[in-house]
């Protein structure tokens, strides 16, 4: 099952350098949600190769224009192209009238409709759910109000043994119940325990996205373990005072907090404008947290 998430843009503030602001594309068994969509979003998905209209779900973490203003010319080109499903916006309260007024005052309605839910600011809470994966809210600290997403899959049913399965000639139609514990009885009326014909599953996979924020521990118990951490890093660390004073998070400290909440992965991204090599910022991050990458335009990252 699918479990990954591509880069579209990795800049702060601005487009310089051929970064673009902030979006991702997350696919879990190919439903497809995008995170943030900075200005050149959908032009970055269309470099990629990926398909836009398979896109249901959008989440916006907050309403500085490097994390939403490409979503509006996103939207109007899923209209244009005849996109008639609904798509599932989760943001902050007042982009829904953002959006209203754009949408009213280009006179061409949507011919798709559209369904927002406004995203609590000051607690952390579930705010989408399908068969297979939840998503919850991280409050962070930032000049407004913020959000980070933690993608959270469900758990997953025990492994048949299929070389046990088949000696027994247990009928496929059992199979499922063997997944849920249930235990096979055959026709003489012996009975073969669920947990003897079965493996554990594989362990749910998490993804974090921590947006904007200046550097705090108040959300890394809701982080800690996961498997992949994605945490801006706008400056390094000789800027700290810049980052404090603007909200931000420096790449050490990014590190800090990928080893204090021993995630199995970092990567970093959000880069200002002032730095056109990267490598610094990277090396900074692995000097405190080994396992960190550069959140890099068009890399897909497994999870």
């Amino acid at each position: 099952m699918r479990f990954e998430v591509t880069i579209l843009g990795n800049s702060s503030a601005t487009p310089v350098y051929d970064r673009n602001p902030t979006a991702q594309l997350l696919n879990h068994n190919e439903k497809f949600f995008l995170i943030d969509c900075g200005e050149g979003t959908q032009h970055r998905l269309l470099r990629y190769g990926i398909k836009y209209q398979r896109i249901d779900y959008i989440f916006i973490s907050h309403l500085h224009g490097d994390h939403y203003y490409g979503l509006i010319g996103l939207l109007s080109s899923m209209s244009l192209n005849g996109r008639v499903k609904p798509i599932f916006i989760y943001a902050p309260a007042a982009l829904e009238s953002i959006l209203a007024i754009q949408i009213e005052a280009g006179g061409t309605p949507f011919k798709y409709p559209i369904e927002f839910f406004a995203i609590p600011q000051n607690v952390s809470s579930v705010i989408f759910e399908n068969e297979s994966i939840v998503v919850e809210t991280i409050v962070l600290q930032h000049r407004v109000p913020c959000t980070g997403f933690l993608f959270k899959e469900k758990s997953k049913s025990r492994k048949v043994l299929k070389d046990k399965v088949t000696s027994l000639a247990i009928p496929t139609a059992y199979i499922s119940l063997l997944k849920r514990g249930i235990d096979y009885r055959d026709a003489s009326g012996q009975v073969y325990a669920a947990y003897d014909l079965t493996s554990e599953p594989d362990a749910p996979r998490v993804y974090a996205y921590c947006s904007d924020t200046v550097c705090s521990e108040s959300y890394l118990s809701q982080i800690e373990g996961v498997d992949l951490l994605y945490h801006e890093a706008t400056f390094m660390h000789d800027m700290v005072e810049r980052a404090s004073l603007t909200f931000h998070t420096t790449a050490q400290q990014a590190g800090e907090i990928a080893r204090k909440a021993k995630v199995k992965k970092l990567l970093i991204g959000h880069f200002s404008a002032r730095y056109k090599d990267l490598t610094p910022l990277h090396l900074e991050a692995k000097c405190v947290f080994e396992n960190t990458e550069l959140a890099q335009e068009g890399m897909t990252f497994s999870i």
